[in-house]
């Protein structure tokens, strides 16, 4: 057992650990920095002689039109051009930046975030999230603009701006063929939850596309309902309509559609540590699992790493954050990851979490054993977990909090081999999560709050 603190390292200034993100039109998410982000993304990216492009796709907040045309006349401005393909999915981008064959992707997307934020993530070429190294170098030309601006072309150098008017419709075809050939979704009844985000087009397409009977909520987006008590982090309206209507299943995608949690016929929510059981009890009978490895992270419940033991196979923890997860996917050649949030990665598939097909996967096994996802589930048994969030006026290191350290000492000691501690700050935020889980509720819930009082005593917003 051990408490971990990671925050965003002393070098970043802009990114954390999924891109920027921020308050819009407050710095950093300003239209100024997304301009110089355009350009600091089109100088990186444009290294041979040829002609390039980047592609932008968004959510549906309000800001997103600002930083859109920003971001888009800083990539014109150092002569390459731009593809825009409006509100998508995240994992939509990653797919498109590979098939459209552009030299790099960015979303404009705050996810989870009420709508006043946003944020900007970028893909490289192939798909995956862009190495430390690549965005420090980006944050560097942002921070350092003159360095690039003896750059600018002129005449018909400078870049220009297409529409891809069929975007969502790739990406429907691209996650309908991750669905087995053999089965179809007739006779399931489904609630889909789309935040009011990015998939809210998307989402229902699909799953009437292979069969299924749709009750759809979260699909009005109007700029500022974004993630508003919708969606995977407010599945409860998706739980009481699931119940209400009598539904097989209950999807609840978050606003930029890259996770999902579900909800069983019966109500309860299911989340990401039960999709990744049922896919790796599934993907091991199927002997399909490389490795045999499940990669999850710090966060994960350790109910998970005893089903996965229980199956025969094995867990491999990273820090938070589903860039860690694949990083650590392709480093050791593993192909099922993600986190309790819901961010699955199928990497047999895509280089990215993706809420929808991680929903299908779920509902292929419902449809080809016939059993209710409450029974699915039952592959593992979770163990009971606190987690607080408190807001803190800064992030500091564990040696300068002695009362904090004294807490999580005193903890580790009550729990002994039978539950653990974890503290971290958010890497977007400014939080401190305490996490505890162990075998009585009523034990970890007290233990989270003493840690928490003692994070906020030493440094609590005030």
């Amino acid at each position: 057992m051990k408490a971990l603190s990671k925050g965003n390292g002393d070098r970043r200034k802009l990114f954390g650990t999924d891109g920027i993100r921020g308050v819009a039109n407050i710095h950093p998410m300003t239209s100024e920095i997304a301009l110089q982000l355009g350009r600091a993304v089109a100088h990186v990216f444009k290294r041979e002689a040829r002609r390039h492009k980047i592609l932008i796709g968004k959510d549906t907040r309000l800001s997103g039109y600002m930083l859109e045309q920003a971001m888009a006349s800083g990539i014109c401005s150092m002569g390459v051009d731009v593809l825009l393909v409006g509100p998508l999915p995240t994992p939509g981008i990653a797919f498109l930046t590979r098939s459209l064959r552009a030299d790099a992707g960015a979303v404009i997307s705050a996810s989870h975030n009420a709508f006043q934020d946003n944020g900007i993530k970028f893909f490289a070429h192939t798909g995956f999230k862009l190495p430390d190294d690549v965005e420090l170098e980006i944050e560097r030309l942002v921070l350092e603009d003159d360095q690039i601006d003896h750059l600018r072309p002129t005449a018909t150098e400078i870049g220009k701006a297409y529409r891809v008017d069929d975007a969502g419709g790739r990406y429907n075809v691209f996650v309908k063929n991750t669905f087995p050939k053999h089965l179809t979704l007739d006779g399931l009844r489904v609630v889909v939850d789309c935040a009011n985000g990015a998939a809210y087009r998307v989402a229902p397409e699909v799953l009437e596309e292979l069969g299924a009977s749709v009750v759809k909520i979260g699909v009005d987006p109007d700029g500022e309902n974004i993630n508003d008590e919708c969606g995977a982090v407010h599945p409860e309206a998706l739980a009481r309509a699931v119940f209400a209507s009598g539904s097989h299943v209950g999807i609840a995608l978050d606003g930029d559609g890259d996770r999902a949690m579900l909800v069983d016929e019966t109500g309860e929510v299911v989340d990401g540590d039960e999709i990744l059981a049922m896919a790796a009890r599934e993907m091991l009978r199927c002997d399909s699992l490389h490795e045999r490895t499940v990669v999850t992270t710090v966060m994960g419940n350790l109910g998970l790493d005893r089903a996965i033991e229980e199956l025969g196979g094995r867990v491999v923890k990273t820090p938070v954050g589903d860039r860690y997860v694949v990083e650590e996917m392709v480093r050791g050649g593993y192909n099922l990851g993600g986190e309790q949030s819901g961010h699955v990665v199928f990497l047999d598939h895509t280089t990215t979490g993706d809420g929808l097909i991680s929903a299908l996967f779920v509902l292929a096994l419902v449809a080809d054993g016939g059993r209710p996802l409450s029974e699915l589930r039952k592959v593992m048994t979770r163990y009971p977990q606190v987690l607080l969030n408190v807001k803190v006026s800064e992030k500091r290191e564990m040696d300068r909090m002695p009362a904090v350290v004294k807490s999580i000492r005193a903890a580790e000691e009550a729990l002994k081999a039978r539950g653990r501690v974890l503290f971290r700050y958010s890497g977007t935020e400014s939080l401190a999560r305490v996490m505890v889980e162990g075998e009585n509720s009523d034990v970890i819930r007290k233990l989270a709050g003493d840690i928490a009082a003692a994070v906020e005593r030493e440094i609590g917003a005030t």
